[in-house]
């Protein structure tokens, strides 16, 4: 059996995680990387990821995309670019038409409906005209506040409320999640922007309140979300940024979905880096109050990171046995680890 061909788009903290997990994944193997840092593009992958040298990683980073996207170069795709579906769609669209398919970081394309439905359509079609499958997925959105807790409901009889709590380290991440996060800023500053919309926080509700819409079979009458920062009294640093005390250190994020006047769902969810410097404990918290009542509640946090990574990868074989069109998470099988040689799992056509 073939090998499965992956290109590496994006190589950040996400991206560079996704391209050495599946260096060390046996019958994958990544045949193109593409970032547009001039500072990795022109440099062989192995120097950009920091890993020793051999065969399967001595490639050359392009800048762009022209030479490494090319029809039926690769099997898949593998983009960590960006958060929203309209900074990466060109990138798919792009992978889509070579006959690639798709597998994206993207935090709206875990659920692109619920933020660009005319786009989400396009992407559709397009994918089940070059006959490939494109899915946004990550550790949240698109597994531990939407798909894992519609799984838990599965053993319900009945769900009156749902309350999920995230309480995460943000350090493993990298620039542009801090940006997103106001890591950094004076509070005054966070409030400005976050009110002209240049602080985002956790991009994701939306999607997994959409997921949960889907899944359920309801339709909420309202969603409303509220960020507030996070501010430090002790200096802490990553091998991103520095803060002092008094600077922001993250982003607590609210978000409530209404059936009728009651909330059904809330979630909370405070990230920030260095959570310890303030004996902050993390962890993953999700309460089904119902028919049974659950509480599963994990300690502590799956981290972040890792968990994004590694459901990317997983979901490889997945993505490349399903058929075209745009998916989530719940259009595909459970993830499970690749333990074995990858290509176990594919259903080759």
């Amino acid at each position: 059996m073939k090998e499965v061909k992956v290109i590496s788009w994006g190589l950040g903290a996400m991206g560079s995680g996704i391209a050495k997990m599946i260096l060390n994944k046996k019958g994958m193997r990544i045949v193109d990387a593409i970032d547009a840092d001039p500072n990795k593009a022109g440099k062989k992958l192995f120097e950009v990821i920091g890993v020793e040298p051999n065969e399967y990683n001595d490639i050359i980073v392009k800048k762009g995309p022209e030479d490494a996207i090319k029809e039926e170069g690769a099997d898949i795709a593998i983009i960590a670019t960006s958060s929203f579906c309209r900074t990466v769609f060109p990138m798919i669209k792009l992978s889509v038409e070579a006959k690639m398919n798709v597998i994206t970081t993207a935090e709206e394309m875990s659920y692109p409906k619920a933020s660009d439905p005319e786009l989400a359509e396009a992407m559709d079609k397009l994918a089940k005209q070059n006959g490939v499958a494109v899915l946004g997925t990550g550790i949240n959105p698109g597994f531990i506040m939407d798909f894992y807790p519609i799984i838990l409901t599965g053993v319900c009889e009945d769900i009156e409320y749902i309350k999920i709590s995230r309480i995460n380290d943000l350090s493993p991440f990298g620039k542009s999640v801090m940006d997103e996060m106001g890591v950094g800023l004076d509070p005054e500053d966070f409030e400005k922007k976050a009110k002209d919309g240049e602080i985002v926080g956790h991009v994701g509700f939306l999607q997994s309140f959409g997921m949960f819409e889907e899944a359920l079979g309801i339709k909420f009458t309202k969603v409303t979300q509220k960020i507030e920062p996070i501010v430090t009294k002790v200096p802490r640093s990553t091998n991103i940024v520095s803060i002092k005390p008094g600077e922001v250190a993250g982003c607590k994020q609210t978000g409530y979905a209404y059936i009728g006047d009651k909330v059904f769902i809330e979630m909370i969810h405070p990230q920030q880096i260095c959570p310890e410097r303030e004996n902050v404990d993390t962890g993953d918290f999700i309460d089904i109050k119902g028919k049974p009542t659950i509480k599963l509640h994990i300690k502590p946090e799956i981290p972040g990171g890792i968990g994004t990574i590694a459901i990317c990868v997983n979901m490889v074989p997945h993505v490349l046995n399903t058929s075209p069109g745009l998916k989530t998470m719940l259009d595909l099988p459970v993830p499970k680890a690749i333990v074995c040689d990858a290509r176990n799992f594919i259903k080759y056509k």
